[in-house]
């Protein structure tokens, strides 16, 4: 099991963004939230797993916007890896490489080319653009926005998050199908490794793969919250009520989660 590296109190210590631009090393801007978003728990989980100590930053600047952010990093999305005087890296596949290079063991991008290529490509159907997080987020958006109940503060936050994922209705139509796609291909990929004598998505190792899909698959059932003390608020809001994607997220894919957070990733989880 990963050792643990200095965060024992379950809460991470914030530096803010003026702060953090003064210093050096390493800095991932993550935003403090006491949810488990999946690309911020993922990059977290990337870092942790080869034990490499970061500055946790907030995202928002010290009026409360976005301005401070944008002007660092040029965009305004959290998480963000920055190295030195390195250009500031916010998208997944930056992250990995950057953690690949800083600490080259334990390996979470295979070596055989392969393998490689096979991980990189269910890694970007899950992280990457209309996958598996990005359809989840089009149907949160389209949830809140088509609820009649739903406050103007609420609907506010929510077209902007749906600005940035390219929200219409017409894109949250297909991202239902998109997802039990994506988790029938995630599973039968694990059923196959299983049949081998594999624990793990790719070869005989733990990969980043294992990490994105044990991070991404709490937008459908977080953990416990024992093991994941987010807001209270967020929980159902965060678990899945729609019976197709449900009965598509099978229990396999669910024992894979709990056995990467178990043997690799730091429990509880830390906000």
């Amino acid at each position: 099991m990963a050792d643990k590296i200095g965060m024992m109190d379950l809460k991470l210590k914030y530096a803010g963004l003026e702060e953090a631009r003064r210093t050096t090393g390493l800095r991932l801007i993550l935003g403090a939230y006491p949810v488990p978003g999946p690309w911020r728990e993922a990059c977290k989980g990337i870092f942790y797993v080869k034990k490499i100590s970061y500055m946790p930053v907030t995202a928002a600047g010290k009026d409360g916007s976005e301005r401070e952010l944008i002007d660092w990093t040029a965009q305004a999305s959290a998480p963000v890896a920055i190295y030195n005087d390195e250009r500031p890296r916010s998208t997944w596949i930056e992250q990995l490489f950057l953690a690949e290079r800083l600490a080259p063991e334990p390996r979470l991008i295979p070596a055989n080319a392969d393998d490689r290529v096979l991980m990189f490509g269910y890694a970007n159907e899950i992280c990457g653009e209309t996958g598996f997080g990005w359809s989840k987020r089009l149907l949160m958006v389209h949830a809140t926005l088509t609820e009649p109940a739903a406050n103007e503060a609420a609907k506010r936050t929510w077209t902007h998050l749906g600005k940035k994922y390219g929200y219409s209705a017409e894109a949250a139509a297909g991202a239902k199908n998109r997802m039990i796609g994506i988790l029938k291909m995630l599973d039968d990929r694990l059923a196959s490794q299983r049949a081998k004598g594999s624990r793990y998505f790719i070869g005989n190792q733990l990969s980043a793969l294992d990490i994105y899909w044990a991070t991404f698959a709490a937008l459908l059932k977080p953990l416990p919250p024992d093991q994941c003390p987010m807001a209270t608020a967020f929980r159902s809001f965060y678990s899945e009520t729609d019976g197709e994607i449900i009965a598509a997220l099978s229990e396999p894919l669910l024992e894979h989660r709990d056995f990467i957070y178990r043997e690799h990733l730091e429990l509880p989880v830390v906000f």
